[in-house]
């Protein structure tokens, strides 16, 4: 009797042990549904509607019509679809890179053991706390060509201060020089990859006689790239999503010249201002392929120049 006793109990350790399995993968998801919940709602469904919607003349106020390519065929004939191209892959060009040159020069500086540091990494960071939408409104009076305070400084010195944000010619270096001012984000991401660099590194260095230069070129460079590709990634998908500072600047209407008409504004006006959310779509998925086919060429080209500690 007692072996059959035994047995028993023998027999029910498995199934209690499935049993406590269930219940914490239950519990698991039961704690996961509201992210599952909000990512299904407000990003996969409204994604692959877009899909749809992107072969269709659909206009929020009326269901549309299935018409197939021709949202796509007449993007392509499209002047201003062309132009906010280039206007986004202007800024992207010369925005991407000054932004990670000069964040890691300041990161370099505000890394170095002198007194009073943490009083400049705060002045450095302030300005992304500030919201884009006050942002604009603050550079709108610097920027302004006949009462701003930068071309009363250049005045002052005998410089006649260009047009900024009127011109057609310096609107967008004007829109890039806003926007480095708020890299100090980028700048801590930055001094925390270089908190990572171990010490040893740079002993080395100096026991074989490196100067600073050499210092940097060989140990701290090589070493930051994990962070500054990190930082390439998000500064590049970023830049092709520029939205609030021009529409800001000008109202949405990108003047002048359409010089300040950005692909995520043209997009945004076709879709809500002239309810086109079909055109809007076939829009937004094309500015999906090109920054998943940069991201790809990015990833595929960072196995020669990331280097990673250990590797």
């Amino acid at each position: 009797m007692a072996k059959l006793a035994g047995a028993a109990r023998v027999k029910t350790f498995p199934a209690a042990g499935k049993q406590r399995s269930f219940r914490r993968h239950v519990t698991g998801w039961l704690f996961a549904s509201p992210w599952i919940l909000g990512l299904l709602c407000f990003y996969a469904i409204p994604m692959l509607t877009s899909i749809y919607f992107s072969f269709t003349t659909y206009s929020i106020l009326q269901p549309g019509e299935f018409v197939g390519l021709n949202n796509y065929r007449e993007l392509f004939h499209d002047p201003l679809f062309w132009k906010s191209i280039y206007n986004t892959i202007y800024f992207t060009v010369f925005f991407v890179p000054l932004s990670i040159f000069i964040g890691v020069a300041l990161a370099m500086m505000l890394n170095m053991k002198v007194k009073g540091l943490a009083v400049f990494r705060t002045i450095f960071f302030l300005p992304t706390l500030v919201p884009q939408v006050a942002l604009a409104v603050l550079w709108m009076w610097l920027l302004h060509p006949n009462f701003g305070l930068v071309n009363g400084m250049l005045a002052s010195i005998g410089i006649d201060g260009p047009p900024w944000l009127s011109g057609e010619a310096w609107s967008k270096p004007s829109l890039i020089l806003m926007s480095l001012w708020g890299i100090g984000q980028a700048v801590v991401i930055y001094l925390a990859g270089l908190g990572d660099i171990p010490e040893d590194y740079y002993e080395a260095a100096e026991i074989d006689g490196a100067s600073w230069f050499q210092k940097t070129k060989a140990v701290t460079l090589p070493l930051l790239t994990p962070v500054i590709f990190y930082n390439l990634v998000m500064g590049m998908i970023g830049a092709f999503q520029q939205f609030t500072l021009p529409y800001t600047l000008t109202k949405g209407q990108g003047t002048p010249a359409n010089s300040m008409t950005f692909y995520v504004m043209y997009l945004y006006e076709n879709g809500f201002r002239y309810f086109k959310m079909g055109y809007a779509s076939a829009m937004a998925w094309i500015l999906f392929i090109i920054v998943m086919a940069l991201t790809a060429v990015v990833f595929m080209t960072s196995k020669r120049w990331v280097h990673y500690q250990g590797k």
